[in-house]
């Protein structure tokens, strides 16, 4: 069995191991998988193809949040610390919950991960593109708690080898680093065909509001100055359903993808522009479907800066303040995005697949230490 630990912290990390578990499976279809995250379980249901065993949970603390585009510094210190200050005794607990027949464990990200693999005598591979310590070096507060970073750099130490994604950060820390391409979610239909199935005009551009599982509940999409220009699509965990839906607005339900025949990647590929925050998670489905980006800030996060400088070189890309954000303009943003001109560098989305064969390769290394290094197979 393999056990995936993902980090709860927003949809990015669940959404490209989904697409690595699915790789996974392809190729291997008789093996086991375990998650152990605190991951909405929805999500899984609705996007994984292969069987897996799911033990709800948090394995890291994260960033609190307080909207989609705004941090609660004082809430992150404070489970941060209160995580750690455990730690030991987490590891101790997900031993006892991790079934016997794990042969291997994949962290995205969490320092836990590893520290568990390391006293289960299993190899274990890390998925990111970046660490919780590089990014909680950025507070000052936990930078300077007695023995914290140390703790998580220690654990990051024990992983087997780590898969660096592009736009990576604190990735010296790991002892053997391979550099994959973007795992990316990719569209299943038509541009034309997911158009004509969620009711989207063909014969104008549509902008994608992207905000996660917190939404904007503070945008009201009547006072957006590109309507009638521009068809707006959101979905109820965007956009609140009390908030008024003017013509030109297409509000979906997040039941509209329950059934799998039409995904949310095929929403972002049938858009021209996905608005949004910067995230690993849409700008890789937005690099995959080519999908320009209008995006704006999201409080205090060491990787939002990281992202901002890295990500023009692969998607079509403007920035708009929070101010013209909320107060609905949008247009002259938008028109200049159609304008604009793709970024010359050619990228490669195939990440998942080469993933899954890394991951392959960490399960043959690490059942052939069960078997001859000394460990009884249990």
């Amino acid at each position: 069995m393999i056990v995936f630990f993902i980090s709860g912290h927003g949809f990015g990390h669940a959404s490209r191991q989904v697409e690595i578990i699915n790789a996974l499976g392809a190729a291997r279809p008789d093996l086991p998988i375990g998650i152990r995250s605190a991951v909405n379980a929805e999500l899984l249901a609705r996007t994984l193809r292969v069987p897996y065993q799911l033990w709800p949970g948090d394995c890291d603390s994260g960033i609190v949040q307080t909207s989609s585009i705004a941090h609660d510094d004082e809430a992150t210190i404070r489970d941060t610390l209160g995580f750690y200050a455990t730690f030991d005794e987490r590891v101790e607990r997900e031993l006892q919950l991790l079934p016997r027949e794990t042969r291997l464990i994949v962290g995205d990200i969490p320092p836990l991960a590893f520290a568990v693999a390391a006293r289960r005598g299993v190899a274990s591979v890390a998925i990111s593109n970046f660490t919780w310590d590089w990014i909680y070096e950025d507070y000052a507060a936990l930078r300077d708690a007695p023995g914290l970073l140390a703790r998580l750099r220690d654990a990051y130490r024990q992983a087997t080898f780590a898969l660096q994604l592009p736009m990576a950060g604190g990735f010296e820390v790991f002892n053997d680093v391979r550099a994959i391409p973007f795992v990316a979610r990719h569209a299943t239909r038509l541009r034309d065909e997911t158009r004509a199935h969620f009711g989207v005009p063909l014969d104008k551009p549509a902008a994608l509001l992207s905000f996660g599982g917190y939404g904007l509940p503070r945008l009201r999409l009547a006072d957006l100055d590109c309507l009638g220009e521009w068809t707006i699509i959101t979905t109820d965990r965007a956009s609140p359903g009390d908030d008024p839906q003017p013509a030109g607005v297409i509000r979906l339900a997040e039941r509209d993808f329950s059934d799998r025949r039409f995904r949310y990647e095929d929403i972002v590929s049938a858009a021209d522009v996905v608005v949004t925050k910067p995230g690993y998670g849409i700008i890789a489905e937005c690099v995959a479907a080519n999908t320009a980006m209008l995006y704006t800030s999201r409080g205090q996060f060491r990787e939002y800066d990281l992202l901002v400088r890295e990500f023009p070189r692969y998607v079509r890309s403007r920035f708009i303040s929070q101010d013209d954000l909320f107060a609905g303009r949008w247009r002259d943003s938008l028109e200049a995005l159609l304008t604009q001109p793709a970024p010359a560098e050619v990228v490669e989305t195939n990440g998942a697949d080469i993933a899954a064969q890394q991951i392959l390769l960490a399960l043959h290394y690490s059942s052939s230490t069960w078997r001859h290094g000394g460990v009884e197979d249990a």
